[in-house]
């Protein structure tokens, strides 16, 4: 007798792959030919972790301290984190609305579980962080991009989720500042976005990973406009913490005990060593490497915008953040994918196609990381030069 099998759930069907990892993965193999490959595709900091940071890993782990800990987090870093509100921000975050996650990632996870039911609406930029509308996707719900581009700073708008929110739509997502784009979302524009959400009984779901890395004014916290939006964090950008797999989650004091129930069942509790590891991140010495390394992404910053605008891509919005720049390559391509391999081929250059992150004009755009030194920068520059000159 012939079994059949059920398919996969069908909502696999709608979560993509990065289209980017297969572009990884040739450059992998040409590199392990022996060819030079300058990456500028991954969002991850060049930096290794703080000295005080692994430092403070490695007293936890020779103290023995790997059980678990409770499913919210560890006590002191939930406090750390608390006071870390109020020193940089001077919003009052109780420590008991922290949940400490495994990345940014669990955090979206409970955020999105808590809040979407099957066939929900969450609205959110296009083009954004391809996960926020697979997590969407995950909890049943449906991801709604919203066309965005240089008028709004790549942004959403108040005008915009009113135009678009309807009797479906539980929430709007936001990130700022944002991947691919680096743009940040103005104060007044924040704010008005949350209240917007919240006049029509729906809640904000805010990235704030990046927060940290900015260039201009630091950007405020949504905490300092509603007690009611739901913030992600993470310790992987600023803090140059990738591997550990940290974040955290504010939720507004309605949600936290269903958060807590969900962190329970979703993954039990974040890396004990790392929760350590993470308390030295907000002392004064680990502070002064991140924002050395901060001026240091800004410098790289200010090389490659001019130097990509004078080889012909088009980038019309500075970024205030991050460490992305969202470039329109149209006066070379119409085919971003084909046009980003061709240039690894080429040239050894590694950068991202806009395949990955939404469906608005992603043909036309491609992103750029600049997670590498400024040398290594200028090599990357100097090969798309002659290959886009000949």
């Amino acid at each position: 007798m012939t079994v059949r099998f059920r398919a996969l759930a069908r909502r696999m069907a709608d979560i993509a792959p990065f289209h980017v990892m297969a572009l990884l993965a040739r450059a992998k193999e040409l590199e392990a030919a022996g060819r030079s490959i300058i990456h500028m595709e991954i969002g991850e900091p060049d930096f290794p972790t703080a000295a005080p940071i692994i430092a403070a890993g490695q007293r936890a782990l020779a103290e023995g301290r790997t059980r678990y800990t409770a499913a919210a987090g560890l006590p002191e870093l939930r406090r750390a984190i608390s006071e870390h509100y109020w020193i940089r921000y001077g919003v009052e975050v109780p420590a008991r609305r922290i949940l400490i996650t495994p990345g940014a990632s669990g955090a979206l996870q409970l955020a999105t579980a808590l809040l979407v039911n099957p066939d929900d609406r969450v609205l959110l930029a296009d083009p954004g962080y391809p996960c926020n509308r697979h997590f969407v996707r995950l909890a049943d719900g449906e991801a709604v991009g919203l066309p965005v581009g240089p008028e709004t700073g790549y942004q959403l708008t108040a005008k915009l989720v009113e135009r678009y929110w309807d009797s479906r739509t539980a929430a709007v997502l936001l990130a700022s500042p944002a991947n691919p784009t680096g743009t940040v979302i103005a104060p007044d524009g924040l704010s008005a976005i949350i209240a917007t959400a919240e006049a029509r009984g729906g809640r904000a779901i805010v990235d704030e990973i990046y927060h940290g890395l900015s260039y201009g004014a630091a950007p405020q916290t949504a905490l300092a406009y509603s007690e009611r939006a739901l913030v992600i964090n993470s310790f992987s950008k600023y803090y140059g913490m990738t591997g550990w797999r940290l974040g955290w989650l504010v939720a507004p004091d309605d949600c936290v005990n269903d958060a807590e129930k969900l962190a329970q069942n979703l993954f039990l509790a974040a890396s004990t060593p790392a929760q350590h590891a993470a308390l030295a991140a907000f002392a004064p010495d680990a502070r002064a490497i991140f924002e050395e390394r901060r001026a240091q992404f800004q410098a790289r910053r200010d090389f490659l915008l001019p130097a990509l605008r004078e080889l012909g891509f088009r980038i019309p919005v500075t970024p205030d953040g991050a460490f992305y720049l969202y470039a329109d390559c149209s006066r070379f391509t119409d085919d971003s994918y084909s046009f980003a391999l061709r240039l690894l081929e080429q040239t050894g250059v590694a950068i991202t196609p806009g395949l990955d992150f939404g469906n608005h004009l992603p043909e036309r755009h491609v992103r750029f990381a600049y997670t590498n030194a400024i040398r290594v920068l200028a090599e990357g520059v100097e090969r798309l030069r002659r290959a886009l000159a000949a």
